[in-house]
């Protein structure tokens, strides 16, 4: 702003002396062809007539001319200047505008060269009162000084509240990620309407405080999850060693005791695992592993994996692959989510029944199916399904181990690379999952 002022003033003050220098130019050349030379004198012609022409004209910026011969001595003067002469500047001999006085009355004033047979005579000095001017350049001067400051103060205390405006949602922001705390978590940050750099902030906080939430509710479920599914594993060792140490005992009994320990160990172990591999399942995490492979050859490995299962229960798979193209998929995740579903199928099959596995394609989905002729799952459990320690009857099913964390961690499986798994069932018929990669 003050760099603006300052332009403003001398663009202003330029126009000015343009104007002036340009009137005295042209006052200087009119009254040159008023003036005569003979030999060394140059006079001012009808010099009476000149001087009742200022007595019947009111001049408010009179124009006052004198002539100097070559060497800058005087030679004649407009009637105006009275007892007063004009300045000599030896520097302006060609032409030029410069400042002087007059008087101690401030002029402007210009120095042209008269010539004769391409000899310079003498000089023509024209002037004009630069008084009114330079008022008129002081006062602007004044008025750009003074709105200058007014717009400063103005300017600083819209900023000031403005500024405070714009720090009211960062207060609050602050105020806000200050009460939170790991008991309070899900509390958010309130979105400003506006979206910009502070809206997008408040996101990312909430983002963030999203992602902390769901992390600490994943321990604290891991927690929960390991220390129900350990506690009666955990008691039913400790009463069996009980039991060992409180008598001598057969060999034979002590060694049924190791097996059935050894075998409550094992389900211990495997619990674990799939307790770790479900708090490391995220599902809002990009997969980690992109290897792809073949849909068929993943089912045909997990299949070898239960052949010993298979061959024992006497089932049959049918297995077909209606898909023109081989098709690959998330090999990691892929592998969790059927290695659980076609286990659970094999589990679960009746024996002497028989197991589909179809493979098809829709469009860009590749959809597997997976139907066991089975124990069947009630109607009010399916929507429980895939919640973890779910087991569906498991009261009735004694027999058959699991401890409902296979189809919890299929399902996670599926939601990190974007699958949908889908089930239907009929009581003492069979299940049927879908799954559509």
């Amino acid at each position: 702003m003050a760099v603006a002022f300052t332009v403003v003033f001398f663009v202003v003050k330029g126009v000015v002396y343009q104007n002036i220098d340009s009137d005295l130019s042209f006052e200087a050349e009119k009254h040159t062809e008023e003036i005569k030379i003979v030999g060394d004198s140059i006079k001012i012609k009808n010099k009476k007539e000149w001087e009742e022409r200022e007595h019947r004209e009111v001049q408010v910026n009179p124009v006052f001319i004198q002539i100097l011969d070559r060497n800058g001595s005087f030679m004649d003067k407009s009637p105006n200047l009275k007892e007063n002469e004009l300045a000599y500047n030896s520097e302006a001999n060609f032409g030029g505008s410069y400042n002087e006085t007059l008087n101690s009355k401030p002029i402007r004033q210009i120095q042209l060269p008269i010539e004769q047979d391409g000899k310079i005579k003498g000089f023509i000095v024209a002037a004009m009162p630069l008084e009114s001017s330079l008022m008129v350049l002081l006062n602007l001067r004044n008025i750009l000084f003074f709105v200058y400051l007014v717009l400063l103060a103005s300017l600083y205390f819209i900023s000031k509240y403005i500024a405070g405006r714009s720090i009211i949602p960062v207060q609050i922001v602050t105020e806000t990620t200050n009460r939170i705390t790991k008991n309070n978590l899900n509390e958010r940050v309130a979105l400003p309407q506006n979206k910009d750099e502070l809206f997008d902030l408040s996101s990312g906080i909430n983002a963030l405080l999203q992602r902390i939430e769901n992390a600490i509710e994943r321990e604290r479920q891991f927690t929960s999850d390991a220390s129900h599914e350990l506690r009666t594993p955990l008691a039913t060792l400790k009463g069996t060693l009980e039991v060992l140490i409180r008598k001598p005992r057969e060999q034979s009994e002590y060694e049924d005791k190791i097996k059935f320990s050894l075998t409550e160990i094992d389900r211990m172990t495997a619990t674990i695992e799939q307790l770790l591999l479900l708090a490391r399942l995220d599902t809002n995490s990009k997969q980690k592993n992109k290897a792809s492979i073949s849909l068929t050859t993943i089912i045909d490995e997990i299949l070898s994996r239960h052949k010993n299962q298979i061959t024992k229960k006497k089932l049959s798979i049918d297995f077909k692959n209606e898909t023109v193209n081989d098709t690959s998929v998330p090999q990691y995740f892929s592998n969790l989510i059927l290695e659980n579903i076609i286990g659970n199928a094999i589990k679960y099959a009746k024996d002497a029944t028989k197991i589909h596995i179809s493979i098809t394609q829709l469009d860009s989905e590749t959809i597997c199916k997976v139907q066991d002729e089975g124990i069947g799952i009630k109607n009010e459990d399916l929507d429980n399904l895939f919640n973890h320690f779910f087991r569906s009857d498991a009261l009735n099913h004694k027999t058959i181990s699991g401890n409902g964390l296979g189809l919890s961690i299929a399902k996670k499986a599926a939601d990190a690379i974007d699958a949908n798994i889908e089930v239907e069932s009929t009581l003492n018929v069979g299940t049927t999952f879908t799954v559509y990669f």
